[in-house]
């Protein structure tokens, strides 16, 4: 359609070995497109139109193979099983959506989760927000570097396919829970060796709404040079908790991350500030620690434990769906979705390779925002509908109060 609305239009058309381009788009095209339009050249793998339109056909099977298209101009570059390819494959080819017309210029993708490049596509177009919704991108001198969406496809969606073939659904249950996952539901929170498994993008993510005065409020936070990551929480009366808002920056002083936290929460000052224990080891350049540098600017921060291995297995419980009063299953800690930075990286987790009951930190950049969830939910270990266990070294009510007066011995 698009070559026939623009005369001379150059389009390209990529999977990533000829065998598949063979198996499948070229063999379509050759069935669907009138013979009355346009020309296919076998030898060159192309359709060539009668108002002079193209449409190529591509591959490639190396990273090298980009540079066969190093001098080509494309007004549309069209890329089936996007996650077959390599980052740097599309980059290098989004160079070639180029030329001097004024025909619209744009890269579309199609692509099933799963495969080498699952984890940039989800990044690139899953992670950065809500789906159906256009993100426009800019450069750091504020220049216009295009836009993307993403527009899910289920399922549910290809009525033919569910008419002509009846037994497809439940041919995809004979796969593996996680592939099942990723063909049926598009589910790109989904894969081998994930460590939150109980993650479901459905059920953990909601739309935001006005947080009742009443419920009570926290805050965690994961601090370094290289990411402050901190998240507000809200407990309502049922022991719900909900992620509400987040700060996520790099490359602040001390005193800044102070001060940007200060901002972001205006006159919505939480009860309580949970943070690692390290941020109370004395610095060599100041002699302060980093908690009595928030306390000078005001924000005084709350100990919490830093046992990895029992804080994710605390955060895993809050993560837990489970049924309510109408039997649907529901997590008793669930994240507004403009909380965007902890709903890319916490699915992102996966087990460490020499310890299953840990994370691995190979990737760094995923752990900010999960470790401060983590130091979160170590501060509140289990929701309160969880059978609790007696903690031999837990303070007693009564020995608090003696601590208080002075009676007891700790």
């Amino acid at each position: 359609m698009y070559a026939i609305q623009y005369p001379k239009s150059k389009q390209l058309i990529l999977r990533r070995t000829f065998s598949d381009l063979e198996k499948s788009i070229i063999r379509t095209t050759r069935e669907m497109y009138p013979k009355k339009l346009g020309k296919y050249n076998e030898s060159k793998h192309f359709w060539k139109f009668k108002n002079g339109s193209i449409i190529d056909f591509g591959y490639c099977d190396k990273e090298s193979d980009v540079y066969q298209y190093q001098s080509a101009e494309y007004d549309v570059i069209r890329f089936d099983e996007l996650t077959h390819f390599s980052e740097d494959m599309y980059i290098y080819l989004l160079s070639r959506n180029r030329g001097a017309n004024d025909y619209p210029k744009s890269v579309k993708s199609s692509t099933n989760p799963g495969g080498i490049g699952h984890t940039w596509v989800k990044k690139r177009f899953i992670d950065i927000g809500p789906p159906n919704t256009v993100y426009d991108f800019f450069d750091e001198d504020g220049e216009p570097m295009g836009s993307r969406e993403f527009i899910p496809s289920l399922l549910t969606d290809n009525p033919w396919l569910l008419k002509k073939d009846p037994a497809y659904k439940r041919k995809l249950k004979n796969l593996s829970k996680t592939v099942y996952q990723q063909l049926r539901f598009g589910d790109w929170d989904s894969w081998d060796g994930q460590f939150f498994d109980e993650w479901d993008r459905e059920i953990h993510v909601i739309k935001p709404f006005e947080i009742p005065k009443a419920w009570r409020r926290y805050f965690a936070m994961d601090y370094g040079l290289d990411m402050l990551a901190g998240y507000w929480i809200a407990v309502d009366d049922a022991d719900n908790a909900y992620v509400y808002r987040e700060i996520y920056q790099s490359n602040l002083v001390i005193s800044a991350a102070a001060e940007s936290i200060k901002a972001k929460q205006g006159t919505d000052i939480p009860e309580e500030l949970v943070a690692p224990p390290d941020l109370w080891n004395r610095r060599q350049d100041t002699g302060k620690s980093v908690a009595e540098i928030f306390a000078e600017h005001g924000l005084l921060l709350r100990k919490v434990s830093n046992d990895r291995v029992q804080g994710w297995l605390d955060l895993k419980e809050w993560l837990k769906p489970r049924k309510d009063e109408f039997g649907q299953k529901k997590p008793k800690l669930r994240i507004f979705e403009n909380c965007t930075e902890i709903i890319r990286t916490l699915p992102s987790l996966v087990h460490d390779e020499h310890k299953f009951n840990d994370i691995s930190d190979k990737i760094h950049e995923y752990t900010h925002g999960p470790d401060a969830l983590r130091y979160w939910a170590s501060s509140r270990p289990r929701p309160n509908d969880a059978v609790l266990e007696e903690d031999p070294d837990e303070i007693s009510y009564e020995d608090e109060v003696e601590s208080f007066l002075g009676y007891g011995n700790y």
